[in-house]
């Protein structure tokens, strides 16, 4: 995908040709492997480079190979990565037809030390969609802030103050919380979750 988005001309017209930029340095690898390299190959005595941002766009855990990128080992192994500032974003599956399984993601972040903001937005290819922006959990109790709609960039074609505030209003059939266990590599918790709910609708 990474190189269709490099060569495709459609693609690169939509990405601006970005994986193009200098700037850009593109890794295909397992993320927890990666991850965990990354901790082993810093020199000693030498912390490597911090993100300022993370957007986790993973597969659905519909199976527990993929299941381990939304645990709370992975999501401590990101922390190692992240700067105490950083903001994150995940692709949580949808809050209306997985509902356990979606909180089970929010639960599963805040277990693994980062503060979480729930928030869905309707995906024409998807329908309702949920996320998480997280951001790891200061001592004094905080984390990520609430987005400003001030901070918005001027032309945007879909996100205005009015719609990013309501991104983070969760309706009351998909807000209430049910009683989920956090995802860990022992238990796999949110496959089960997962199977049990998508199976309704194939």
């Amino acid at each position: 995908m990474t190189d269709l988005a490099t060569r495709f001309p459609l693609l690169v017209e939509q990405n601006a040709g970005s994986f193009r930029s200098p700037r850009v340095r593109v890794i295909n690898d397992d993320a927890m492997h990666w991850l965990d390299e990354r901790i082993r190959k810093s020199p000693a005595g030498q912390a490597a480079p911090l993100f300022d941002a993370a957007i986790v766009d993973f597969p659905d855990p519909s199976s527990f190979s993929v299941g381990k990128l939304y645990t709370t080992h992975f999501y401590r192994l990101l922390r190692t990565a992240l700067d105490p500032k950083a903001a994150i974003a995940v692709q949580s599956t949808s809050p209306l037809f997985a509902r356990r399984s979606y909180w089970c993601i929010v639960r599963t972040l805040e277990s693994s030390g980062f503060v979480a903001l729930p928030y869905h937005a309707f995906v024409p290819s998807f329908g309702e969609w949920g996320f998480v922006l997280a951001g790891p959990r200061s001592p004094d109790g905080g984390g990520v802030p609430s987005p400003d709609p001030a901070v918005l960039p001027a032309g945007l074609r879909y996100l205005d103050a009015q719609t990013l505030a309501s991104l983070f209003v969760i309706g009351p059939d998909m807000a209430s919380e049910p009683d989920v266990q956090p995802n860990r590599l022992n238990n796999q918790s949110l496959v089960t979750y997962y199977e049990h709910e998508w199976k309704r609708w194939n």
